[in-house]
């Protein structure tokens, strides 16, 4: 069975009796993942990873901590088939937000991560020749628009805007992709959603959104949580105790603010994680610190030297 046919076939099976494309309620976590595991409600397993970066939402729940009600706003987004933007730092959560929101839908995920030489043929597809005939192979956007999947755009704005121009019909009333090469006109299947995210601080004049892009986008904004609930982030996810995860936070609520001298990136949530897993593993938080919070953020060798000042302050 080519791969096409092993997601259509998964699909049909997803859309049955009782599921959210016949307009039911959908099942609850459980549910879902039973369900997508091939458990009681008599779906198939998902079919494995391919090519076109097609992925089953987990049966597990992935971790994430709301820091407002953007979960509740993203479900009403995808009810109403609303495109959705994620604006915020790197390493602040956009990415296990959007994972954490294809569980919670019970959707298929096709994440893609943008860069300088991604073309439209990247996304929709192009012909490959295969032995002595040639065949078309769907990209990650158009087995999403297929499939009902919700496609992730990570750092838009790094993509040419030629390719960006190719998600409007997506993203309006419209709900449809059109394949100059093959002539088709997909309509977007139930389910599927368009979500894309940038870092506002690394916008350029030449690297910014175009209104026209900008205004067929929700926007959901992000940014570092609370020092409260980063440190219960560090605790669940680097399996450190609450003492060390406050201290790790409060050292990295100071280094943000070299961010008036110079430095061109705040530490991420994601690095305070990365220096709590090596913490974990019997390195001493202070050296753990020097390789997997200070030293990552800068090559400036006066920046370096007044962060770990700080750092020889805080941890003696």
């Amino acid at each position: 069975m080519n791969r096409l046919a092993e997601l259509q076939e998964w699909r049909q099976a997803e859309h049955g009796p009782g599921t959210e494309a016949d307009g039911n309620p959908a099942p609850g976590p459980e549910g879902r993942a039973a369900e997508m595991a091939g458990g009681p409600a008599g779906h198939p397993p998902a079919p494995p990873p391919g090519n076109d970066g097609l992925r089953a939402p987990p049966a597990e729940e992935p971790f994430y901590l709301p820091t407002f009600d953007e979960t509740d706003l993203f479900e009403h987004c995808h009810h109403n088939g609303l495109a959705v933007m994620l604006k915020g730092p790197t390493g602040c959560g956009k990415t296990r937000f959007v994972e954490h929101m294809a569980w919670r839908l019970r959707r298929p995920l096709v994440t893609v991560s943008c860069h300088d030489d991604l073309s439209a043929s990247d996304l929709i597809g192009r012909y490959l020749i295969r032995h002595d005939s040639v065949q078309w192979q769907d990209g990650p956007l158009t087995t999403a628009v297929r499939m009902g999947a919700i496609c992730y755009l990570d750092e838009i704005v790094e993509a040419r805007q030629d390719t960006i121009v190719v998600l409007h019909s997506l993203t309006d009333h419209r709900r449809t992709l059109t394949i100059d090469k093959t002539g088709e006109v997909l309509e977007a299947a139930p389910g599927f959603q368009m979500v894309i995210s940038y870092n506002p601080g690394y916008q350029r004049m030449m690297k910014d959104l175009k209104p026209s892009t900008r205004q067929r986008f929700v926007a959901l904004d992000f940014d570092f949580p609370t020092p409260e609930r980063e440190a219960g982030i560090v605790v669940h996810e680097g399996g450190i105790g609450r003492a060390d995860a406050d201290a790790l936070v409060a050292l990295a609520t100071k280094l943000r603010g070299f961010q008036d001298r110079g430095l061109a990136e705040a530490p991420s949530t994601r690095l305070l994680v990365a220096t709590a897993q090596l913490m974990k593993r019997g390195i001493g938080i202070k050296r753990a610190c020097q390789v997997a919070l200070v030293s990552p953020l800068s090559d400036d060798t006066s920046l370096l030297g007044a962060m770990n000042d700080l750092l020889d302050a805080t941890f003696v």
